[in-house]
């Protein structure tokens, strides 16, 4: 392939991308506002229309900042390819460091760091003015900034070293690097689920155990009725930061915990809690946790496969506007430029990896009517829909494309079949 026939197939599915997602967003608005003045007719008696009005209200704020967030990162994207931003940052950050791996390693981080300036104050904008504005930001200025900080330095101390072992391998491996790479990237994810609950989360969040003595033998009953181990049952002061609430479990093998938001705990009975950990628990049982980290695990191997084709194809770096790259430095370029241009070439996958993830979420809420009461879970996912402001009237393609659970009326349909 030529550089410029490589230029013209990213300018196609960039602006393909980027008007289909407008397209999806528009639709979204639409469907929502011609739905927001009627609760639809199977929720009627359980949320009122002034919730369900905040709720589109809510999704259409969404919807039109995504909007504006696309326009910049389209506009990014430009910037570090066509508009030969990478290359010139390449050129600055080669004349201030001698050494290969240091130009390297400099490059993704400043590029990362760019990247992250670029996106804070929509993240600001995100969390003190849109969230504030429904009630649902907790967050105080000095928390965010904190978040900011924490994040750096993990950053440093865990992925600087993890872009040093990638870049060596791909500079010293040979032909085959990516198959070593993908041995170590997988090694390295495991690694991190042990990790992550012990080490990392309570940086960010207090996790204290379950206080409540009859919730905690109720979930305990039934952790033994599915067959779950667990290291402890603990609360997440959730609430610092969101009034969202949520419970998941975390971490793998011994190290495995279960987490309820405190928020969750304060909205809903114990009953609806035990419906809503089952669910949860029904990802771990029928090994939709498992399957979808097999997936990743797969996915990682081919895009790191594409990335060993690519990094040594000049119409590669040449059609995304980096036509000087300098000796030993291609290897930084390439991961950023992969980086980068990957989503663009991966949009229309969505939906697919959708209807996997909804299958999943429908087996798991059949999983939980086998173990606790199915008019549970009905009750819980209401109060959580109203709670979270979610929309009952989603476009069902905008839908399709974006969200990883089924809408609200078909889970609730399908559970009524096992009430």
């Amino acid at each position: 392939m030529s550089a410029s026939a490589f230029t013209q197939l990213f300018i196609f599915f960039l602006i393909l991308t980027f008007v289909v997602r407008c397209w999806l967003s528009t639709r979204q608005i639409r469907h929502i506002r011609a739905h927001q003045e009627k609760v639809p007719e199977q929720f009627v008696g359980s949320i009122s229309l002034a919730s369900h009005q905040k709720a589109a209200a809510y999704t259409v704020a969404k919807t039109r900042f995504s909007l504006v967030s696309l326009i910049v990162e389209t506009a990014v994207l430009l910037g570090f390819t066509l508009f030969g931003g990478l290359e010139k940052l390449s050129d600055w950050v080669l004349g201030i460091s001698g050494n290969d791996m240091i130009y390297q390693i400099a490059l993704i981080a400043l590029a990362s760091i760019i990247v992250g300036a670029i996106d804070l104050p929509f993240d600001y904008w995100q969390q003190f003015v849109l969230e504030e504005k429904f009630g649902f930001n907790k967050m105080t200025p000095s928390l965010f900034v904190g978040d900011i900080v924490k994040s750096a330095i993990l950053g440093v101390i865990i992925g600087l070293p993890v872009i040093w072992v990638l870049l060596t391998v791909m500079g010293k491996a040979g032909t085959w690097w990516w198959l070593y790479a993908w041995i170590l990237w997988t090694i390295f994810q495991y690694l991190m689920l042990f990790l992550y609950p012990t080490f990392i989360a309570p940086l960010f969040n207090k996790f204290t155990p379950l206080q409540d003595e009859q919730l905690r033998l109720k979930i305990e009953d039934l952790m033994k009725r599915v067959g779950f181990q667990s290291k402890g049952l603990f609360v997440m002061d959730g609430s610092k930061r969101s009034a969202h609430g949520n419970a998941y479990f975390t971490g793998f093998g011994a190290a495995k915990r279960v987490v309820f938001f405190d928020t969750l705990i304060e909205k809903l009975s114990p009953e609806e809690i035990e419906a809503v950990l089952a669910h949860e628990l029904g990802h771990f049982r029928l090994k939709h946790v498992m399957k979808r980290m097999l997936a990743t695990s797969i996915l990682s191997l081919v895009f790191l496969a594409i990335l060993g084709y690519l990094k040594n194809q000049s119409w590669f770096y040449a059609g995304l506007g980096v036509d000087s790259i300098p000796a030993g430095g291609s290897d930084a370029v390439a991961l950023i430029l992969f980086a980068l241009t990957l989503p663009i070439f991966t949009f229309f996958l969505s939906p697919l990896m959708a209807i996997s993830s909804r299958k999943h979420e429908f087996e798991a809420d059949a999983f939980s009517a086998k173990y606790t009461q199915a008019d549970d879970l009905i009750h819980a996912l209401v109060k959580m829909y109203q709670d979270n402001a979610s929309t009952l009237t989603p476009d069902p393609l905008h839908s399709a494309f974006y969200d990883s659970h089924p809408p609200a009326s078909q889970r609730i349909n399908h559970l009524l079949g096992h009430s």
